[in-house]
């Protein structure tokens, strides 16, 4: 059976699919298409990253989470990664490590996050887009890895990414 675009959105596309299973039961499932993203740890030094403090609009919660941005079409995944971290942080970055990909929520969602580590950074401007509620917030990196474990920190995307790193550093 074909699928079902039920909603097109700014940046995603939900989709409902129906099947039928070997017992003949119908099973329908919702999917969420979204043109990926890339996730940028800052790292300011080998004691200290940045942070945001993100306002949440969905979850109605601020929350601490690494910068991160929606790909536009076409768009190289480091040239994003670098207009994010502009645009969130006010850094520039002069070494990008690319990390690899996770997905958020396979079970619904197909956004690729990519994984990028920014180091030797300067400092200037943030510039979020308006919708954005953003600080930008320099933690040690100790600090930000208990926050990881002790539930401060929630977001998925963060917590890979400070984990992962501290991982590297100790080996």
């Amino acid at each position: 059976m074909p699928r079902e675009v039920v909603h097109v959105g700014r940046r995603i596309r939900v989709e409902v699919d129906t099947s039928v299973a070997p017992d003949g039961a119908t099973i329908r499932r919702d999917m969420v298409f979204h043109p990926g993203a890339v996730v940028i740890l800052p790292v300011i030094d080998a004691e200290r990253v940045c942070l945001l403090r993100n306002h949440r609009f969905v979850l109605g919660e601020t929350l601490w989470e690494v910068p991160a941005g929606t790909l536009e079409p076409g768009e190289p995944l480091e040239s994003c990664a670098r207009r994010e971290l502009l645009e969130e942080t006010g850094y520039t970055a002069a070494r990008w490590t690319y990390r690899g990909y996770l997905y958020a929520s396979p079970g619904v969602l197909d956004e690729k996050l990519h994984l990028f580590v920014a180091e030797e950074l300067t400092a200037g401007a943030s510039r979020p887009e308006i919708d954005e509620r953003l600080e930008p917030v320099t933690v040690r990196l100790d600090d930000a890895i208990r926050m990881c474990l002790d539930g401060t920190i929630k977001d998925a995307k963060t917590i890979t990414s400070l984990l992962l790193w501290e991982r590297q550093c100790r080996n």
